[in-house]
């Protein structure tokens, strides 16, 4: 019964498709597949198909072809089209036109001749990526000083970088780059000075709109729980499906350097949904992370990331350890969920769970393992936050969160609340109040603080007012401290690109007096091309 279905159909399909393209100059399809980056189109032949040129959907420009096969297109959606599986698409047949010959007896002088240009045989072929470049710069200045304590100074640049499909091609750069410099230490302090990390780095090279090739350091987004590798990361999709490879090295432990000896490859697969009410990727892979060629930790892992109809955000995590020098005993090391539910733009619920084992590489650290396998528990958390907007210039929210392990070990619990007046009445500017408590085994602490935002000039320079006052409780002392803070901070917007910042602040701990200054200069950029 359903290969005689299957036939019928078949034939309902082909007649139909003959039907339409009984017209020379058309060319009718039907969309077979849909995914977040490509919409697959069937097709009786292709052979009058050109890459780059246009179907159309009710008439209206909407899918651009970018590969094809002797019966099938792989295509990009233009114009903010919605597609779907089974819509029927009409392909326009590009007709060359022959120039008109007009004979020489019929020109005249009182009749001025149109001269024919011939069309370009080489047309510009339109790119399929759009440009995409946006970057920041700053540079940025610490100071600290004391009545009792040495003076401390600080210098940082910031460097940051996607430049995505540079010239509406197939390469695109990423960077984040960070440098800083303590310019005075204390006298025994033993640490780096001069400390330049390379956060990220990489080139990637998308060689088909479903195959992307990366080289450089770079955190994999839909597998991030192996961080940031140096070296070769490939992804290939079909259809919804992907499949990715991953070789390269482990940064290293101490300096977030390259490490060639921290050598780490593995393999991920997932699928991708993409509809008007859901939009989803689920992954799931496995890792091989070694030290001076032998096994340092081998693990399989698990990400899930998710919107469904604009108001639920889902997200999970999980690891689970499958070496150890005694065997093949697995660990569950790492397990995170979290959700987020929007009631309306007035009012959010959010509650995560996360319970993380420490991780135990065997070859890095050997002569911890023992104490860390008798320390084998599971340090566990759990928080919920609440945020409303009862009027229209007011939002509030609370949360509580807790951290515990077997036995009651390490609890520690910790209330916050928030109120934020968005614009004060009679006054202007903005109003927040909020209020901390954290109690553990060894602290209870309360902190209570409230800021006023205001613009001094508007759309130009922005102020900030703040008070912080602090207490904390330490169980094996009999004093209780108190710290105050004022500061102030202003923000002049210079250009729609360039922002400078500078804050102070005062604070007072028993007899000490100290005094911070902060000031930052940053230069953004933002460079698309629309087609």
């Amino acid at each position: 019964m359903k290969q005689f279905l299957y036939i019928i159909l078949t034939f309902v399909y082909s007649t139909t498709s003959l039907l339409a393209q009984d017209d020379k100059n058309t060319l009718m399809g039907k969309v077979s597949f849909v995914t977040s980056n490509n919409v697959y189109v069937k097709f009786e032949s292709t052979e009058k198909i050109n890459i780059g040129e246009f179907l159309q959907l009710n008439n209206q420009n909407c899918l651009q072809v970018t590969e094809k096969s002797s019966t099938s297109v792989v295509c990009s959606i233009v114009n903010n089209c919605e597609v779907k599986v089974e819509d029927s698409v009409l392909y326009k047949i590009t007709v060359e036109e022959a120039p008109v010959i007009v004979p020489e007896d019929t020109i005249t002088d009182s009749i001025s001749t149109q001269v024919i240009q011939p069309k370009d045989p080489y047309p510009e072929k339109q790119s399929i990526y759009n440009e995409n470049i946006r970057g920041r710069v700053s540079v940025a200045s610490y100071n600290n000083f004391s009545n009792l304590r040495e003076d401390r100074h600080r210098l940082q640049g910031k460097f940051s970088l996607n430049a995505n499909h540079i010239n509406d091609g197939k390469f695109s750069i990423e960077t984040y780059l960070a440098y800083r410099n303590n310019v005075s230490v204390p006298e025994n302090y033993r640490g780096r000075t001069s400390i330049f990390n390379v956060y990220n780095l990489n080139a990637r090279y998308d060689a088909t709109p479903t195959l992307s090739v990366t080289l450089g350091r770079k955190i994999n987004p839909k597998a991030s729980t192996f961080g940031a590798n140096d070296g070769l990361q490939i992804e290939k999709y079909f259809g919804n499906f992907y499949v990715g490879a991953v070789g390269g090295f482990r940064p290293d432990f101490f300096d977030y350097g390259f490490n060639s000896d921290l050598l780490q490859y593995g393999g991920y697969l997932g699928i991708e949904g993409n509809t008007e009410d859901y939009y989803g990727t689920t992954t799931v892979g496995a890792m091989e992370q070694t030290n001076a060629g032998n096994t340092d930790r081998r693990y399989i892992f698990f990400q899930h990331a998710s919107t469904i109809a604009k108001v639920f955000n889902l997200f999970g995590s999980a690891e689970m350890d499958i070496f150890s020098n005694s065997g093949s005993e697995t660990r569950l090391t790492n397990l995170y969920l979290s959700a987020r539910y929007r009631f309306s733009r007035a009012a959010n619920l959010m509650v995560s769970y996360d319970s993380r084992k420490q991780i135990i590489y065997y070859e890095t650290f050997q002569t911890e393992i023992e104490q860390i396998l008798d320390d084998d528990l599971a340090r566990q958390g759990i928080r919920i936050r609440l945020n409303v907007r009862p009027a229209k210039i007011i939002w509030m929210g609370a949360s509580y969160s807790t951290r515990f392990q077997t036995g009651e070990q390490n609890k520690s619990d910790n209330i916050y609340g928030y109120i934020t007046l968005t614009k004060i009445p009679a006054v202007g500017g903005r109003l927040n109040a909020s209020y901390n408590m954290n109690t553990s085994r060894y602290l209870k602490s309360s902190i209570f603080s409230v800021r006023h935002s205001r613009d001094l000039v508007k759309n130009k320079l922005n102020a900030d007012f703040y008070y912080r006052m602090a207490d904390y409780d330490y169980e094996n002392q009999l004093t209780q401290y108190k710290q105050n803070y004022y500061g102030m901070a202003l923000m002049y917007r210079i250009s729609t690109s360039w922002h400078f910042n500078i804050s102070g602040e005062m604070s007072q701990f028993d007899d000490e007096n100290s005094y911070r200054f902060y000031t930052q200069l940053t230069k953004r950029f933002d460079s698309r091309k629309k087609k």
